[in-house]
């Protein structure tokens, strides 16, 4: 079993279990998540919560990032200057579109959750811009 320096669990899902995971997915939610789509900027359920807690991966619910590394980009997504656990977010080169950028997703199910760009705020410098649809919130 591999194991973040945060205590949990990063071994891979098998196919059977992510597809069990996956089968309680709406189609918009399997755009995003297993076909590496975008939600629409300004209509994410998440973009505008400010409560304490923590959002997770929608799909196998590893914790992402945290409510006071949030900060409003004016991007139209969820964005946050750091994750969670570093470990918990894999980063994968990404030609599409025409561009080059920074394509994260979830270290435990592989799961597209956004991109990284160099324009964030100190003290990292990242903005982790997330799509609402691939993660779930839950309050502390």
């Amino acid at each position: 079993m591999s194991v973040s320096a945060s205590g949990h669990d990063l071994s891979p899902l098998d196919s059977a279990e992510r597809e069990r995971l996956a089968a309680g997915l709406s189609p918009e939610e399997r755009r995003v998540l297993l076909d590496h789509g975008t939600e629409r900027p300004f209509c994410g359920g998440l973009l505008d919560n400010k409560q304490d807690g923590t959002y997770q991966c929608r799909l196998c619910a590893l914790p992402l990032f945290k409510s006071d590394h949030k900060f409003d980009s004016g991007t139209g997504w969820p964005s946050f200057f750091a994750p969670f656990d570093a470990e918990h977010v894999r980063e994968i080169r990404d030609q599409s579109h025409g561009m080059i950028r920074i394509e994260i997703r979830c270290a435990r199910c592989d799961s597209h959750l956004g991109h990284v760009f160099p324009d964030g705020p100190r003290p990292t410098g990242l903005r982790y811009c997330l799509n609402s649809i691939a993660m779930e919130f839950v309050s502390s």
